[in-house]
C-alpha cells in the first residue's frame, strides 16, 4: 500500500496514477472516508476527553452533582454508541480501498492501457526460422510424454501428466537453473510451503477472494494455495525488522504453483501455456530503496542469461503502466518465440511470455510490515520478484524450438550435464 501521509498530499498524482494504471478504484470514495474517518476520531477523542474529565470531578461532587454527572456521562455512552459501530464501518471501509489503491508507475515505465502498449527494448534473434516445418508442443508429445487426458480423469481439466524423458526435462531445467542463480549468482534456496493465510496472500498484493481472483481458497480455512513462491517468500519476513547490512537478501523459492485461471476465456490457453498447477523458481529479493532499481535489472539480466544459455529466442518487454497490477513500480516480462502461437496473422508462430521482474518498491512491505534498521532509524524494505524459470512454459518454449525434422529434441550443451549428458531426445521411438 502507499503511504498515508503520501495520499493526504497527492491527492491528484494518485488519481492520474490510477488512470494511467487503467484501474478501478473508488477514489473519491476513499477521500470522503478519510475525511469521515478523522472527523469520527476526533469527536470520540473529546466524547472521551471529556468522560475522564467528569470521572475526575465524581470523588468530590456531592449526591446531587453525582446525579448531574451521571447524566452526563450517560449521554457521552450513547454518543460513544453511535460513533464507534460508525467508526469501525468506516475503517473497514476506508482500509478496502486503501488495499485496491496500486504502486506508484516508474517514469521510465510507458504509459499505456493495455498490453498492446508494452515496449520491446531486446531481441535475441533477427527472426526466427526453421528449414522444415515446424511442430507445436503438443504435436511434439503424444500421451507417452503429456497426458491431459488422465490429467484431466484425475484432477480435472488442465491437469496434465509429464512422463518419462519430459518429466525428465523438467528435472534438468530446475537443476540447470538453481545451479546458476545459486552457485553463480549467491540467492538462497528455498522450498517452500504450497498454502499461504490469506493475509500473507493480500499482503502480497494478490486477492485471495472475488469474481477476479486467481488463487485456490481451503473450504472452511483463511488460507489458500500459493498461486507463485513470491507469496510464501514474500511473507516470510512478515512483522520483522531485518538488520540494513545484510540486505539485498536473495532468495530462490520452488514451489508448485496453483492458478484458477478465472477470466482467462479467450486468452491463449492450448496445452501446457494456461495450467491449473505447475512449478517455478521464484526469485524474491528484500533490499533497501537505493539498491532496487539496480536490483531489478540484475533479475532482467539473469532471466536472460538463462535463456541465452538454453538458447531459445525470446525477446524483453518493458510493461507500460496498464498492464502492471497493483504492486509492480516497473516490470520486465521476458517472451520467448513460441510455434503453439501461430494463427493466420502469425503463420510461423509468435511470442508468449514465459518470465517476468518486478520492482515492488515498499508497496508490499508496508501491507505486510517488514522493515530494516539503520542504527535507530527504521525504514520500510523494498521487495522485488522474478521468475527465474517457469517449468511449463519453459518447456513449451524449449521443446518446441529445439524440434528437428524428425519430430526429435536437441539438447543444447549448457543443459546436457543436467541431462546424462545426451545430446537429444528420441520422441518418436517404437
Amino acid at each position: 500500500m502507499l503511504d498515508l501521509n503520501f495520499l493526504k498530499e497527492n491527492r491528484a498524482l494518485v488519481e492520474e496514477n490510477i488512470k494511467n494504471r487503467n484501474m478501478k478504484v473508488d477514489i473519491g470514495r476513499f477521500y470522503d472516508l478519510l475525511d469521515e474517518r478523522n472527523r469520527l476520531i476526533q469527536e470520540l477523542d473529546v466524547l472521551k476527553a471529556k468522560r475522564n474529565e467528569i470521572s475526575k470531578q465524581f470523588p468530590q461532587a456531592t449526591d446531587s452533582e453525582k446525579e448531574k454527572l451521571s447524566a452526563e456521562v450517560n449521554q457521552i455512552k450513547e454518543e460513544m454508541k453511535v460513533k464507534e459501530p460508525r467508526l469501525e464501518e468506516a475503517q473497514a471501509e476506508f482500509k478496502k480501498i486503501w488495499l485496491e489503491i496500486p504502486n506508484l508507475t516508474s517514469e521510465d515505465s510507458p504509459i499505456g492501457a493495455t498490453d498492446e502498449d508494452n515496449v520491446e527494448i531486446y531481441r535475441s534473434v533477427k527472426e526466427v526460422k526453421f528449414a522444415f516445418e515446424p511442430k507445436d508442443h503438443t504435436e511434439l508429445l503424444n500421451d507417452n510424454y503429456l497426458d491431459f487426458e488422465r490429467g484431466a480423469k484425475v484432477s480435472g481439466a488442465k491437469f496434465y501428466f509429464l512422463k518419462n524423458d519430459i518429466a525428465l526435462l523438467e528435472q534438468a531445467l530446475i537443476q540447470f537453473t538453481l545451479d546458476k542463480v545459486v552457485n553463480k549468482f549467491g540467492f538462497q534456496m528455498f522450498s517452500t510451503p504450497d498454502l499461504a493465510l490469506n493475509e500473507v496472500i493480500l499482503g502480497t498484493g494478490f486477492n485471495p477472494r472475488g469474481a477476479e481472483k486467481q488463487i485456490y481458497n481451503i473450504e472452511g480455512e483463511d488460507s489458500s494455495l500459493i498461486g507463485t513462491a513470491e507469496i510464501s517468500l514474500g511473507g516470510y519476513h512478515k512483522e520483522e525488522v531485518l538488520n540494513k547490512e545484510l540486505l539485498p537478501l536473495k532468495y530462490l523459492g520452488l514451489s508448485h504453483c496453483f492458478r484458477t485461471e478465472a477470466g482467462a476465456y479467450g486468452r491463449t490457453s492450448k496445452g501446457l501455456y494456461r495450467v491449473h498447477q505447475f512449478s517455478k523458481l521464484e526469485m524474491f529479493i528484500f533490499s533497501t530503496p537505493e539498491q532496487s532499481a539496480e536490483i531489478l535489472e540484475l533479475l532482467k539480466e539473469i532471466e536472460m542469461e538463462i535463456f541465452n544459455d538454453l538458447e531459445i529466442p525470446f525477446r524483453v518487454i518493458k510493461i507500460c503502466s496498464g498492464d502492471l497490477g497493483g504492486p509492480a513500480y516497473k516490470k520486465y516480462d521476458l517472451e520467448a518465440w513460441m510455434t503453439m502461437k501461430r494463427d493466420e496473422n502469425h503463420p510461423m508462430g509468435d511470442w508468449g511470455e514465459v518470465t517476468s521482474c518486478s520492482n515492488c518498491t515498499d508497496y508490499q512491505a508496508r501491507r505486510l510490515n517488514i522493515k530494516y534498521s539503520d542504527g535507530d532509524q527504521k525504514a520500510f524494505v523494498h521487495t522485488l520478484n522474478g521468475t527465474a524459470i517457469s517449468l511449463a512454459r519453459a518447456i513449451i518454449a524449449f521443446v518446441e524450438n529445439h524440434q528437428d525434422s524428425d519430430g526429435n529434441i536437441n539438447i543444447p550443451k549448457a543443459l546436457q550435464p543436467y541431462f546424462f549428458n545426451r545430446e537429444k531426445i528420441i520422441l518418436n521411438q517404437k
